[in-house]
């Protein structure tokens, strides 16, 4: 991202002390609001994200289990294993094409309250299910509902947000992710795969409950000439003895700018397509560097690397070191920057994907096999003699869920909602989500007939490449917004000066 035309030194300077003298301002009015409110209604939208991390990694535990079901219509093959891992993927490919009208049409929050429907039919379906079919179907529904939350709540979250906030704010869907998953791992130790269904109602229906009592976007109230709802929820996420008047009338001008909608034309504007491109590109890194993969099949893959511990323990295991690592990046995000967390999100998990296939590589697995068989270890007939080499895949998932959470995972939305702008984040927001989960649809289709033709090193050494790739690509083109309001980071996309981004 060059500078545009070239300044004389005075325009610089000029330049500069503008964009240093409106940051001083953005602080001294952040240390005046009251973020109570701003984080009940994070909250209540963000209990979508818990329905998607819940969603995501239902396979996991419930995939086993149906292997082995006497049921002869819920026995489960290897071709509808594949699927029953990957539709999930194709369902949020449906939800976020949805999101691109619904997200401009009904607004945020009344997008995030409708991805509630598809999620209870979704779960209800699962826990009931019958046969196969109804599984697939289950999957179908709640990934649909993961792609109209996976584009709308980080859009919310970022448009209700303040500057000063909204680096930790933004990491909260990633985190509420999270949970949802280390929430199912855990159930899945105690509980039946239908009691899991059914315990995926309730974030479900509690979001749907809080969410009719927070308020819309200002800024998407202000884009559909809604001045004074705008200002009563901005007063009601700022607080009334704030100056919140200021910031009601920078977001209202800057709305002006983008009143109209998108054409064709305008998409060949620097200031439209390279914050697309970049969000659109850091969403295929993200499925790319196997994280969706990784997470649907984590209990198959200790199961099949034969870890010291049985599958299920690992995957909770995986899931709290997760939870920790993206707590840590909230914390650090709006102190450190986005840029030098993402530098080290790709470097733990390059170093942990090639160490995943060098170990897989190099071990001689004890049943000599190319497939990965998806059953569950019996502790009790665990073999006595102790091998502690295999530890070594459980250190690496470790440290790759680690890496994934400390930046790729809460960074990646978080800048999506960021960079885009006002005029475009709803269709371009949906647009990400949609190719990102059309990435995450194929590679998670093609992983078990990778697998099973290659062997397992397989798409760890191509996790090894994409990572590198993560990390040039963050160097040269991601942009670093801490700190920053959503209007200055337009100003910087718009003159392409970066007195207004640094």
């Amino acid at each position: 991202m060059e500078n545009s035309p070239l300044l004389s030194d005075p325009e610089k300077s000029n330049y500069q002390s503008v964009g240093k003298a409106l940051r001083e301002a953005e602080k001294e009015y952040i240390k005046t609001l009251d973020n109570k409110r701003m984080f009940l209604a994070a909250f209540a939208a963000v209990l979508g994200n818990f329905s998607f991390g819940y969603g995501l990694v239902y396979p996991s535990p419930v995939l086993p289990v149906l292997d082995d079901d006497a049921n002869p219509a819920l026995h489960i093959t290897d071709a509808e294993k594949s699927w029953f891992g990957s539709v999930f993927a194709l369902g949020c490919c449906v939800g976020g094409i949805s999101s691109m009208f619904l997200n401009d049409r009904l607004g945020r929050k009344l997008s995030i309250m409708f991805s509630a429907f598809p999620a209870a039919v979704g779960f209800m379906l699962m826990g009931s299910a019958q046969h196969v079919s109804m599984l697939l179907l289950g999957r179908i529904l709640t990934g649909l509902a993961g792609g109209l939350t996976s584009s709308s709540i980080p859009v919310y979250i970022s448009e209700i947000s303040h500057a000063g906030m909204r680096g930790t704010i933004g990491a909260c869907p990633q985190l509420m992710a999270v949970l949802g998953a280390l929430a199912l791992y855990a159930l899945g130790l105690i509980l039946p795969w239908r009691w899991l269904a059914i315990a995926g109602e309730v974030p479900v229906l509690l979001m749907l409950f809080l969410l009719c009592f927070m308020p819309d976007s200002p800024r998407f109230l202000i884009s559909k000439g809604k001045d004074e709802k705008a200002l009563q929820a901005l007063v009601w996420l700022r607080g009334p003895n704030t100056a919140y008047r200021g910031e009601f009338h920078r977001i209202k001008e800057n709305v002006l700018k983008a009143s109209s909608s998108l054409t064709w034309a305008e998409l060949s504007d620097p200031y439209y397509y390279k914050p697309i491109l970049i969000a659109v590109f850091m969403r295929c890194l993200q499925q790319f560097s196997g994280i969706t993969i990784i997470l649907t099949y984590l209990e198959p893959i200790f199961n099949r690397t034969k870890v010291i511990l049985r599958g299920g323990y690992d995957a909770a295991l995986v899931g709290l070191v997760r939870l920790v690592s993206v707590l840590v990046a909230a914390l650090a995000m709006d102190k450190v920057g986005r840029k030098i967390l993402l530098f080290i999100s790709s470097s733990l998990m390059m170093v942990s994907s090639l160490s995943m296939g060098l170990y897989i590589h190099f071990t001689d697995m004890k049943n000599n096999s190319t497939s990965l068989t998806i059953t569950i270890n019996d502790p009790h007939t665990h073999d006595a003699h102790v091998n502690y080499l295999e530890i070594i895949p459980l250190v690496c998932i470790m440290l790759y869920i680690l890496g994934y959470a400390f930046g790729w995972g809460p960074i990646t939305c978080l800048l999506m909602s960021e960079i885009l702008p006002l005029k475009a984040r709803g269709m371009a927001s949906g647009l990400c989500v949609v190719i990102s989960w059309i990435t995450g649809f194929v590679l998670t289709e093609a992983f078990l007939p990778v697998v099973n033709t290659f062997n397992l090193e397989t798409p760890f050494f191509f996790f090894t490449i994409i990572c590198v790739c993560g990390v040039i690509f963050t160097y040269f083109f991601v942009p670093e917004s801490k700190g920053r309001t959503l209007e200055q980071i337009e100003s910087y996309f718009r003159t392409g000066r970066r007195s207004f981004i640094k």
